[in-house]
C-alpha cells in the first residue's frame, strides 16, 4: 500500500520533505553531531577567538571571561532555537503561499459548470476550457517549483500528496493534452486539449465526484493553504486534531469480528439462526458516527501521516460505495457517511459480516495510523522513499498499531 509518485525513473520528490525532519526525535542526535563537527573543524575555536580577542591585559581577562562565555553560549543557544531562514527560502515560502491561492482559484474554475457553457458574448466553452487549463498548468507549476525551496513542511506535505494524485491520473491527463515532466511540473498541448473536447475535462475535474482528480487536488490545495506548519525558522506547527480515529478503529474491528455475528440463543440456550440485529446496527451506527468525526477533526491536519492515511480511507470507501449502499450506508459529496436504519436492518447480516471482514479490517488499519499521528504529532516524512513512494506500514515501529 502506498502513494506512489512514479512519473519518471530518475524522479525524486524527497526534496519536499527535507524540512519535515526538523520536528523528529532524531534531531537531538543530529545537533550533537553538528556540535562535535564544529569543535573538530575549529568553528568553535574561531568563535571563541572572536569574542575573547587578543591584546587584553591580564587584569581584565579574568573579569571578562565569564561575561564573554555567557554571551557566546547565549548566542549559540539562540541560533539553535531560532535558526535563520535564507532569503531564497523566505521567497519560496511567500511564492508557495500565494501560488496555492492562485491554484485554488484555477481548480475552482475547472470545477464550475459555467466554464463548460458558451457565453452570451460569443466566447465558446472550448475557448474557456483552454484558458482555464492554461491557468491551471501555470499555477500548478508555480506551486511545485516554490515547494522545492520552501521550509513550510505542512504545506509541502500537501503539495507532495497533490503531485501523487497527478501522477496517479497521468493517463487521463494525457488524454486531454497534459503531460508530466520528470521534475513534477506539467506541460499542456493545446491542440490535443481542443481535440479531446470539453466533456473529458469536465469529467476529470468533476466537483460531484469526491474521488475525481479535480476534487482531490482541490482538497489538497485547500488544506495546504490553511495549514500552519513547522519551518526552518522554528515556528511551531499547530495540529488541533482530535476525534473519532481511535473509536473508528475499534468499531471497524468489531464489525469485522465473528463475535458480533454470533447467533441468538433461545430460552433453553440453543443457538438459533437469528442475529442480534439491534446490536450489529448499533455498532454500524457508531462506525458511521466516528468515521465522520474523524474526518471532521483530522481533515484539515497538516501532518503528512494523517493526510496520507485519510486519503487511503477515502479511496477505499469510494471504491466500496455501491456495496455500502446495499446495507443502507451512503456517502455524500464531502465524503461523509449516513446510515439508514431500516435499510440496514433488512440487509443479510452474513453479507454485512463478509463485507466488513475485508473493508472494516482495512479501515481499522489506516484509522489506527491516523490515531498514531494525531496522538504523537509525529511526521510521516520517514515513510516517504526517495522516489516519492509513501510506505509507512513498512516501518516496524507501527507493528503494534495494526
Amino acid at each position: 500500500m502506498g502513494i506512489g509518485i512514479n512519473v519518471g525513473k530518475n524522479q525524486d520528490y524527497s526534496y519536499l520533505f527535507q524540512s519535515l525532519s526538523s520536528s523528529s526525535g532524531g534531531m537531538g542526535n543530529l545537533n550533537f553531531l553538528s556540535d562535535y563537527a564544529s569543535i573538530k573543524n575549529g568553528s568553535y575555536a574561531k568563535l571563541m577567538k572572536t569574542y575573547y580577542g587578543t591584546g587584553l591585559n591580564s587584569s581584565t581577562v579574568s573579569a571578562d571571561r565569564k561575561s564573554n562565555s555567557s554571551n557566546v553560549l547565549d548566542k549559540i543557544l539562540e541560533e539553535k532555537k531560532n535558526p535563520k531562514v535564507s532569503k531564497e527560502a523566505q521567497e519560496a515560502n511567500a511564492k508557495l503561499t500565494t501560488g496555492l491561492a492562485s491554484l485554488k482559484t484555477s481548480v475552482s474554475t475547472l470545477q464550475s459548470s459555467k466554464t463548460y457553457t458558451d457565453t452570451e458574448n460569443g466566447q465558446s466553452a472550448a475557448d474557456k476550457v483552454v484558458s482555464a487549463m492554461k491557468a491551471y498548468v501555470t499555477n500548478y507549476n508555480d506551486v511545485v517549483s516554490a515547494a522545492k525551496g520552501s521550509t513550510l513542511s505542512g504545506k509541502t506535505a500537501y503539495v507532495a500528496n497533490m503531485m501523487s494524485s497527478t501522477a496517479a491520473n497521468a493517463g487521463k491527463l494525457s488524454e486531454i493534452g497534459v503531460t508530466i515532466n520528470a521534475n513534477g511540473t506539467l506541460d499542456l498541448n493545446e491542440a490535443k486539449l481542443k481535440a479531446a473536447g470539453t466533456s473529458k475535462v469536465q469529467e476529470l475535474f468533476s466537483a460531484d465526484n469526491i474521488m475525481s482528480y479535480g476534487s482531490t487536488i482541490a482538497s489538497r490545495v485547500q488544506f495546504a493553504g490553511t495549514s500552519s506548519s513547522t519551518n526552518a525558522a522554528g515556528s511551531a506547527e499547530t495540529d488541533n486534531t482530535t476525534g473519532g480515529a481511535s473509536s473508528l478503529k475499534a468499531d471497524a474491528r468489531k464489525l469485522a469480528s465473528d463475535e458480533l455475528y454470533e447467533r441468538v440463543k433461545d430460552k433453553d440456550g440453543n443457538e438459533t439462526n437469528r442475529y442480534d440485529i439491534d446490536k450489529i446496527f448499533a455498532t454500524a451506527k457508531s462506525f458511521v458516527s466516528n468515521y465522520n468525526k474523524m474526518f471532521d477533526s483530522a481533515e484539515s491536519s497538516s501532518n503528512s501521516g494523517v493526510v496520507a492515511n485519510l486519503s487511503y480511507i477515502r479511496e477505499k470507501t469510494a471504491r466500496n460505495a455501491d456495496a455500502l449502499k446495499q446495507f443502507g450506508i451512503s456517502v455524500d459529496q464531502k465524503g461523509r457517511m449516513k446510515i439508514d436504519e431500516a435499510a440496514f436492518k433488512k440487509s443479510d447480516m452474513s453479507q454485512v459480516q463478509q463485507f466488513f471482514k475485508d473493508y472494516g479490517s482495512s479501515i481499522a488499519t489506516n484509522a489506527s495510523l491516523v490515531d498514531y499521528y494525531m496522538t504523537t504529532k509525529a511526521s510521516a516524512a520517514s515513510g516517504y522513499t526517495a522516489s516519492g513512494e509513501y510506505n509507512v506500514q513498512g516501518n516496524s515501529r507501527y507493528a503494534d498499531t495494526m
